[in-house]
């Protein structure tokens, strides 16, 4: 087994009791709490299904009793994985047992209550930083090896570089954002870009880090209903679409020190998607956006990102050729279910894709640049 790496992407488990512990008390009536709606579901014993919710509704969109049951079963089955990573000793005794030296760590519902395009944006911003201030306390038990990663809320443009000034006094260099439309806005939208800039200016990277069943215009919910179909979609047609954003908007053109990295989504999309952008939309259409992209897509790509990689995709030389193996991330998604099923030890898997100098770039050195743990 490989011992001893950077997980880039890796999870926290919120408890509900955070919120009353972190939240003002004037927004108490906002936190998520167990609960049945009108749409709940009984089992053949007549017990209700409870679920998460918030103002009445779930927080977790298309997510029916059937695919939550699996997602539970699936942690018990693995240990009850999400209950260790509630606390900081459990998630560090977690780490020590699958050769992990430090983690970046993520959030997991904080990202659905905080993006929740039902909420109020006041509401949204207060959730983020009560979930950041959480966050810094777990993170203190151990904070070279619990790396904390900011959550921002992008409901009130006007708030986020205040967010992210605030953070910065935590001496955290790195925050996250989802990759949909919040409220009418793609994340290259002119609102934006002040916190742009600012990430730009204080050397803070971004992780764009989306996921399926948010209560938003995620990828597929317009026209499908099953997670099967759902999944398939938010991860790497929401990672494509941001780039594209933060690319046609000029984002990158005007900041050519921001750094951006794109998670669980893959990496098996970046060649197919940069040789679009590069040979058939630039090369026939350049004249339109010649204002702010001024460079072939791919070559934005290069200078600005890093995309995170499963263990058994495909295209991995592919992806080495097109942007290099020093933009390669690597995350094991503890402790969400759709990955319990990967053992750390199987990171050994990637050692048929990548030379030892690629993995050790990808597992050592890469995250550390990213992160600006250097």
């Amino acid at each position: 087994m490989i011992t001893g790496f950077i997980d880039a992407d890796r999870h926290v488990s919120e408890p509900l009791g955070m919120w009353a512990a972190y939240l003002p008390k004037s927004l108490h009536d906002h936190a998520p709490y167990l609960g049945e709606t009108e749409h709940s579901t009984s089992n053949d014993a007549g017990d209700r299904h409870r679920e998460l919710l918030m103002n009445g509704a779930a927080v977790l969109n298309k997510f029916p009793a059937p695919t939550r049951e699996a997602a539970f079963s699936a942690d018990e089955a693995h240990g009850n994985a999400a209950q260790k990573a509630s606390n900081p000793w459990d998630q560090i005794q977690a780490m020590n047992e699958t050769g992990v030296a430090v983690a970046a760590l993520f959030p997991s519902l904080a990202s659905y209550c905080v993006y929740n395009e039902a909420i109020e944006p006041h509401v949204s911003v207060a959730f983020a930083a009560a979930y950041n201030n959480w966050l810094r306390d777990y993170c203190a038990i151990d904070p070279h090896r619990l790396r904390g990663v900011a959550l921002i809320s992008r409901h009130a443009p006007e708030t986020m570089c205040d967010e992210l000034t605030r953070i910065a006094t935590f001496g955290w260099r790195t925050v996250t954002i989802r990759p949909e439309p919040t409220r009418g806005r793609s994340i290259g939208h002119s609102d934006y870009e002040p916190f742009w800039a600012a990430c730009a200016d204080m050397g803070v990277s971004v992780a764009i880090h989306g996921g399926t069943h948010l209560r938003g215009p995620t990828a597929g919910t317009e026209r499908f209903e099953s997670r099967f179909a759902l999944h398939a979609c938010s991860h790497p047609m929401e990672a494509q679409m941001a780039f594209l954003s933060l690319l046609d908007s000029g984002v990158f053109e005007r900041h050519p020190t921001l750094r951006v990295a794109f998670l669980e989504s893959g990496a098996s999309w970046v060649p197919h998607w940069l040789w679009r952008l590069d040979e058939i939309c630039f090369k026939e259409m350049h004249r339109e956006v010649r204002d702010r992209i001024k460079m072939k897509p791919s070559e934005y790509f290069q200078r600005h990102c890093w995309v995170g990689i499963e263990l058994e995709e495909p295209s991995l030389r592919e992806v080495v050729e097109t942007i290099g193996a020093d933009r390669l991330l690597y995350g094991t998604d503890y402790p969400h279910p759709d990955h319990l099923h990967y053992s750390t030890a199987d990171v050994g898997q990637l050692e048929c894709a990548l030379t030892p100098e690629e993995l050790r770039l990808t597992l050592e050195s890469n995250p550390k640049t990213f992160y600006g743990w250097v």
